[in-house]
């Protein structure tokens, strides 16, 4: 969870934050805004705001630890869990770690609605209902088309458009709704 998530769920401004941490406001600012990482803070300062909001160092600076991989690499790795696992116990494990939310909220949207769109994909063809939690998330659309290395690549060497317009109109639904161009979940690992 970010400072700024923190302040919101607490309903703290970031003022009241600088006064009661005695963090200059404008560190807090930076913080909260992004322009500052609280990795590259003093520990003085990180425990400082740890201390006023009531929460352990290691859970303001978690969030900012973690490494994003490459799509590519996010995409081959759910892939390769759903082979191995199978479909039921797949979407019972990614519902149940809530990985949905935990990526809508580090900002990592591709792969957050990667395992939306996996997940409501599992769900139809296993004729299961819906999980309503992501209601919220099922009405966005990256800006711009998300397509698998491969194709890229394949349509590149082509020097060819058409690969790409074909890979869009022969997509799975619960995929390009959100303008994530996947065929097939099943070989690609």
């Amino acid at each position: 969870m970010t400072i700024k998530d923190v302040l919101k769920n607490k309903k703290i401004s970031m003022y009241r934050l600088a006064k009661q941490s005695d963090v200059p406001y404008t560190t807090i600012n930076d913080l909260c805004s992004g322009k500052t990482s609280p990795e590259k803070c003093s520990a003085e300062t990180i425990y400082k705001i740890a201390r006023a909001l009531e929460i352990p160092m290691e859970d303001l600076l978690a969030p900012y630890m973690v490494k994003r991989s490459s799509f590519g690499n996010f995409r081959s790795a759910v892939c390769h869990q759903l082979k191995t696992a199978g479909d039921i116990p797949f979407i019972l494990d990614t519902l149940e770690k809530d990985d949905i939310r935990r990526y809508f909220e580090r900002g990592w949207y591709p792969e957050c609605l990667y395992l939306l769109a996996m997940i409501d994909y599992l769900s139809r063809i296993n004729q299961i209902p819906l999980c309503r939690d992501y209601d919220h998330l099922r009405s966005l659309k990256l800006q711009e088309p998300l397509y698998p290395l491969s194709i890229r690549a394949f349509a590149e060497a082509a020097h060819s458009d058409e690969i790409l317009k074909m890979s869009v109109r022969t997509a799975i639904p619960e995929f390009i709704r959100f303008n994530i161009v996947e065929n097939e979940v099943r070989d690609v690992c």
